[in-house]
């Protein structure tokens, strides 16, 4: 078993991940989903409508590898699951979640990034949590990098797609229109944005596999049918990401990822109420429109479409629910509540919380001299004491603390250089990772406390 140290000096190697993007794999996606269609047909099913136009991305924007390190991935999936709403000890089960793959990468031959020998030994039951976990993790990470090279001078946020749509759909519950309208939608929503412009909003669907290569194209032609649901405009004018992660693959771990081009901006007009206002929920009925042919009535099918009349309303939803996020990511509570509707779950962080079970905005941590508000959890890795600390720069913080979500933009989206040079700070001993939200994930050894001898009583 490796020591502590070694662990967290693994946590930060750059290793390269392999990426597939070409035209084979679009053509190998394009026959599962006929084949899907076909067997569905069979049963008396209607086939699903998929995404159309799935392709490679373009050489600009992905090579055969990125280099990523695993604690900015593990950073990438903490912040993707700290809304997900796992019941009451969410201060472990959604904050701290991404730690249990601390040891769970490693490089293998070729500096190419692989599952470690614990990664690769999980109770058969596990594995689909495992598969489901890291391929969040990578897949963001992978399309992170995308829509930076698409959209350079942007930042990209990441939104829980089904915390983001429960503004305006009820997806769960007695409110349901139509359940099978709504069963399908894409895991999340990227939106590129840069204080001033439209923000640019890219739909995700991802899944992972520890199950053989042809697997990966089943669930690539699945994705694409969760990615179909959600419109922004017109249809069929909505870029979108379907992406797999491969945790088996020959010669390590590597992403299959294609793309279907589109516009997704939120063009508003300048008088429009801002994100520091709340907003309601509201009641769209989940239809997409698809433009008939000559003079034929327009097709009304299952999903979710916004049309300019309410991109107002979904640029504050998604604003405040990235918000919510980060003020989740450092420690919970009424300030991440005050970011939520109703519907998308309010009271779940609203009023007390158990110490036991819950985190608080209570540790303040200085890196790369910026101070950062947020929370820690100690634990033992391998026998030793270790700190982890989740975080938001403290001038940002203090924005969403005190509801300023748009000057929280403006700050965040200046401040863009310092997180570079914060990446080579050597004043925290243990694995850095810093976002672009201003957001830190930590780690470092904690000395052990004085031992006190125990009076064991006899039997």
């Amino acid at each position: 078993m490796a020591v502590a140290q070694e662990v967290l000096e693994d946590l930060v190697k750059p290793w390269n991940v392999q990426v597939n993007s070409t035209s084979a794999l679009a053509v190998a996606v394009a026959e599962a989903a006929a084949k899907d269609d076909k067997e569905r047909r069979e049963e008396d099913r209607e086939p699903l409508r998929r995404k159309a136009g799935l392709r490679a991305l373009p050489s600009a924007e992905v090579g055969q590898s990125f280099t990523l390190m695993p604690w900015e991935i593990l950073h990438a999936l903490g912040r993707a699951q700290v809304l997900s709403r796992q019941g009451a000890g969410r201060g472990l089960a959604e904050h701290w979640g991404c730690l249990k793959y601390c040891q769970a990468l490693e490089g293998s031959t070729g500096r190419y990034m692989a599952l470690s020998e614990e990664g690769l030994n999980p109770r058969r039951h596990y594995k689909t949590v495992q598969s489901g976990e890291l391929g969040i993790g990578f897949a963001l990470s992978v399309a992170e990098r995308v829509l930076k090279k698409r959209y350079p001078d942007h930042v990209v946020s990441v939104v829980d797609a089904d915390i983001a749509l429960q503004a305006g759909w009820a997806l769960v519950g007695k409110e349901v229109k139509r359940r099978d309208w709504v069963s399908l939608r894409p895991d999340f929503l990227l939106e590129a944005w840069k204080p001033g412009q439209p923000s640019k909003v890219v739909p995700l669907a991802c899944k992972g596999t520890h199950s053989k290569p042809s697997y990966v194209h089943t669930q690539l032609a699945s994705a694409s049918a969760r990615v179909e649901a959600l419109h922004i405009g017109p249809w069929d004018q909505t870029p979108t990401l379907v992406a797999s992660t491969e945790l088996l693959g020959h010669g390590g771990i590597s992403v299959h990822v294609l793309h279907a081009p589109g516009d997704g901006s939120l063009t508003i007009q300048p008088d429009a109420p801002d994100a520091d206002l709340p907003v309601e929920d509201l009641n769209i009925y989940p239809d997409v429109r698809i433009p008939g042919n000559g003079d034929e009535d327009d097709e009304r099918v299952s999903g979710f479409q916004m049309f300019p009349d309410q991109y107002a309303w979904f640029r504050s939803v998604l604003i405040r629910a990235g918000a919510a996020g980060l003020m989740g990511f450092t420690g919970g509570g009424e300030p991440t509540a005050r970011y939520l509707t109703k519907r998308q779950g309010r009271r779940h962080f609203e009023g007390f919380t158990h110490a036991g079970t819950g985190i608080v905005q209570d540790v303040e941590q200085e890196i790369g001299g910026i101070n950062f508000v947020g929370t820690d959890h100690v634990f033992r890795l391998n026998g030793t004491r270790v700190e982890a600390f989740s975080g938001l720069a403290e001038n940002l913080f203090d924005l969403l603390r005190d509801g300023h979500v748009e000057e929280y933009r403006r700050q965040a989206h200046a401040m863009r250089p310092r997180w570079r040079s914060l990446r080579g700070q050597r004043d925290w001993d243990g694995p850095v990772s810093v976002r672009e939200d201003g957001s830190v994930m930590a780690m470092q050894l904690l000395p052990e406390p004085p031992r006190r001898r125990r009076r064991l009583s006899s039997v």
